[in-house]
């Protein structure tokens, strides 16, 4: 298995695979998104707003869930200098600020109705905008740097001071007296999300980690194509196709 840390063999496993995580994906999200329109009975307090939840919950899990895996990239890219860790960092920003944007997004459509403004600068949605800022971040300083190598290696460590933002996104609503709702899921015993609205919940919630398992492939051929354009591996590839 060691040999799919080399880009070319990687490119060709990770060309196997995209088609079948997308065929997952159309499934999961298709029946998530039945599930959780039509099938989940409306909310005592909330009645049909809340199921912005089935976008905006799994959204806001996948930024998070996505800046983790690209500290940690970073952080074996740094150790070991692996080529594939980097592109996998890289890779994971662009999908990762996209997720943190729509967890914003759809909070905000959420917050009008249910506290009667857009936005207000709350614990968990002050520490989730500072990580859409964190991502903005990386991407700007990797552009700023004409070496892969050198713009790869100052993004992981400006990733892996950033992390610390996590925890404080996840514990907000424990830490401090905030207007966003406690955590629904983390109750053992005793969960306070009945189960026709947890099913779809968590159908989206692997739906979205398809869709970015499928997406981070798809960036990380484009992006080894480029970094191994001058390649022998590459340019044969590319004279034999017709």
């Amino acid at each position: 298995m060691h040999k799919y840390a080399s880009p070319k063999f990687f490119y060709v496993l990770a060309g196997q695979l995209v088609p079948w995580i997308a065929t997952i994906t159309i499934v999961l999200l298709l029946a998530g998104l039945y599930l959780g329109l039509f099938v989940a009975p409306s909310d005592y307090q909330q009645g049909e707003s809340y199921r912005i939840m089935f976008v905006h919950v799994p959204a806001a899990w996948m930024s998070m869930f996505i800046y983790v895996l690209m500290a940690g990239a970073g952080a074996v890219a740094l150790v070991w200098n692996i080529k594939l860790a980097e592109i996998f960092a890289n890779s994971c920003a662009p999908i990762g600020a996209s997720f943190t944007f729509l967890a914003l997004a759809t909070g905000s459509l959420w917050g009008k109705p249910m506290w009667g403004t857009w936005w207000a600068w709350d614990a968990r949605l002050t520490s989730e905008l500072i990580l859409f800022f964190l991502y903005i971040g990386y991407m700007a300083l990797q552009a700023s740097i004409d070496d892969p190598r050198r713009a790869a290696r100052a993004a992981a460590i400006l990733a892996l001071v950033g992390v610390v933002n996590i925890p404080v996104i996840h514990f907000s609503v424990e830490w401090w007296n905030t207007l966003h709702q406690p955590a629904s899921l983390g109750k053992v015993g005793t969960p306070s999300i009945h189960p026709s609205m947890l099913a779809p919940l968590l159908l989206m919630a692997f739906a979205f980690k398809t869709f970015f398992a499928g997406t981070v492939l798809l960036r990380m051929r484009n992006e080894i194509l480029e970094r191994e354009r001058h390649t022998t591996w590459v340019t044969e590839m590319l004279e034999s196709k017709p």
